[in-house]
């Protein structure tokens, strides 16, 4: 588990770069399916398509589900807390407040699990570069987005408490998913959107009634498939991966890059522009995850160090 030492190795800062792109994406398969397709529906065929991919590819590398009360009890639970919680409040609350508005309310999530974790764990305390980290952080995608996303705050109350709500559920599961370290990856990722996909089906079926709906364009299917192969299947190998190795507070910095990664991902494949706000608002995410991590700080003060050893006496 992770101790008191905030840093994250090169490999799992790596794997959390990737995981923020796949998360970030999201935005763009969701924003081309919502265009057809309610909420509910979304959210059922981006976890249960991830379900039946992960669930072959388990068989295919000869790995095993387990078959005990306890763990499924575990899974359900993290799937509410994870994906069926999260999923359904923030695809709703975007019906109804600005996709700008809802990404900086999101950034809270690190925030969350930071005070979280210092009460619900004794390996993960509360730190001040750690909380000077996160809040740089927080102000960065607030600065990257725009404030005049700010300007819309108070205006749709329920739908940002909504939004809050799935970020403080983010926080308990990134905590709750601390017992599945001794499993694979690929079988907690699993359970998990299997679990998630069994307590969605009904929900749509009265909600939604998906028989009533239309087809499809070939478009919307295509945008489905990438949330649930690229944005949830791959994405919750990698979640559970560094979730093991770095701890919850350390995963969910992820938030913070999520924003970095989608505006990255829009200038490069769908050339959009880039303005100052953008790169200051990416420099004061980067000195919050220096913050966090602590080498840069640690370096810092042992370049001070010698510098005061070196200084000739009385000088």
């Amino acid at each position: 588990m992770p101790t008191s030492d905030d840093r994250i190795d090169a490999r799992d800062w790596s794997l959390l770069v990737v995981l923020s792109v796949l998360w970030g994406g999201s935005f763009f398969f969701a924003k081309l399916a919502v265009a057809e397709l309610p909420p509910f529906t979304i959210v059922l065929g981006r976890v249960g398509l991830a379900a039946l991919a992960l669930n072959l590819l388990v068989r295919a590398r000869g790995q095993r589900m387990p078959r005990d009360r306890a763990s499924w009890a575990a899974f359900f639970a993290m799937g509410t807390l994870n994906n069926l919680i999260p999923f359904s409040l923030i695809v709703w609350a975007q019906t109804q407040i600005a996709s700008g508005l809802a990404s900086i309310l999101n950034g809270a999530t690190p925030l969350f699990t930071v005070l979280l974790a210092h009460w619900l764990t004794v390996d993960e305390r509360l730190t001040w570069n750690r909380l000077l980290g996160v809040l740089l952080g927080l102000a960065g995608v607030t600065v990257m987005i725009g404030m005049e996303a700010l300007s819309g705050l108070g205006l749709h109350v329920i739908a940002e408490i909504a939004i809050l709500v799935a970020t403080i559920s983010y926080a308990f599961a990134g905590i709750f998913g601390r017992r599945f370290k001794g499993q694979p990856p690929l079988v907690t990722a699993t359970g998990q959107v299997t679990a998630t996909t069994v307590m969605m089906l009904p929900i749509v079926l009265i909600v939604d009634r998906p028989w009533t709906l239309s087809m499809p364009a070939p478009v919307t299917l295509a945008a489905i498939a990438g949330l649930a192969l690229l944005s949830t299947a791959l994405a919750y190998v990698i979640f559970f991966r560094i979730l093991a190795a770095a701890g919850a507070t350390n995963l969910l910095l992820v938030t913070l890059l999520i924003p970095v990664s989608a505006l990255l991902l829009g200038h490069f494949i769908l050339g959009e522009g880039l303005a100052l706000q953008h790169f200051l608002g990416m420099a004061l995410i980067a000195l919050g995850l220096a913050a966090i991590d602590g080498r840069a700080l640690g370096a810092l003060r042992q370049a001070r160090a010698a510098a005061g050893v070196a200084k000739p006496h009385g000088s």
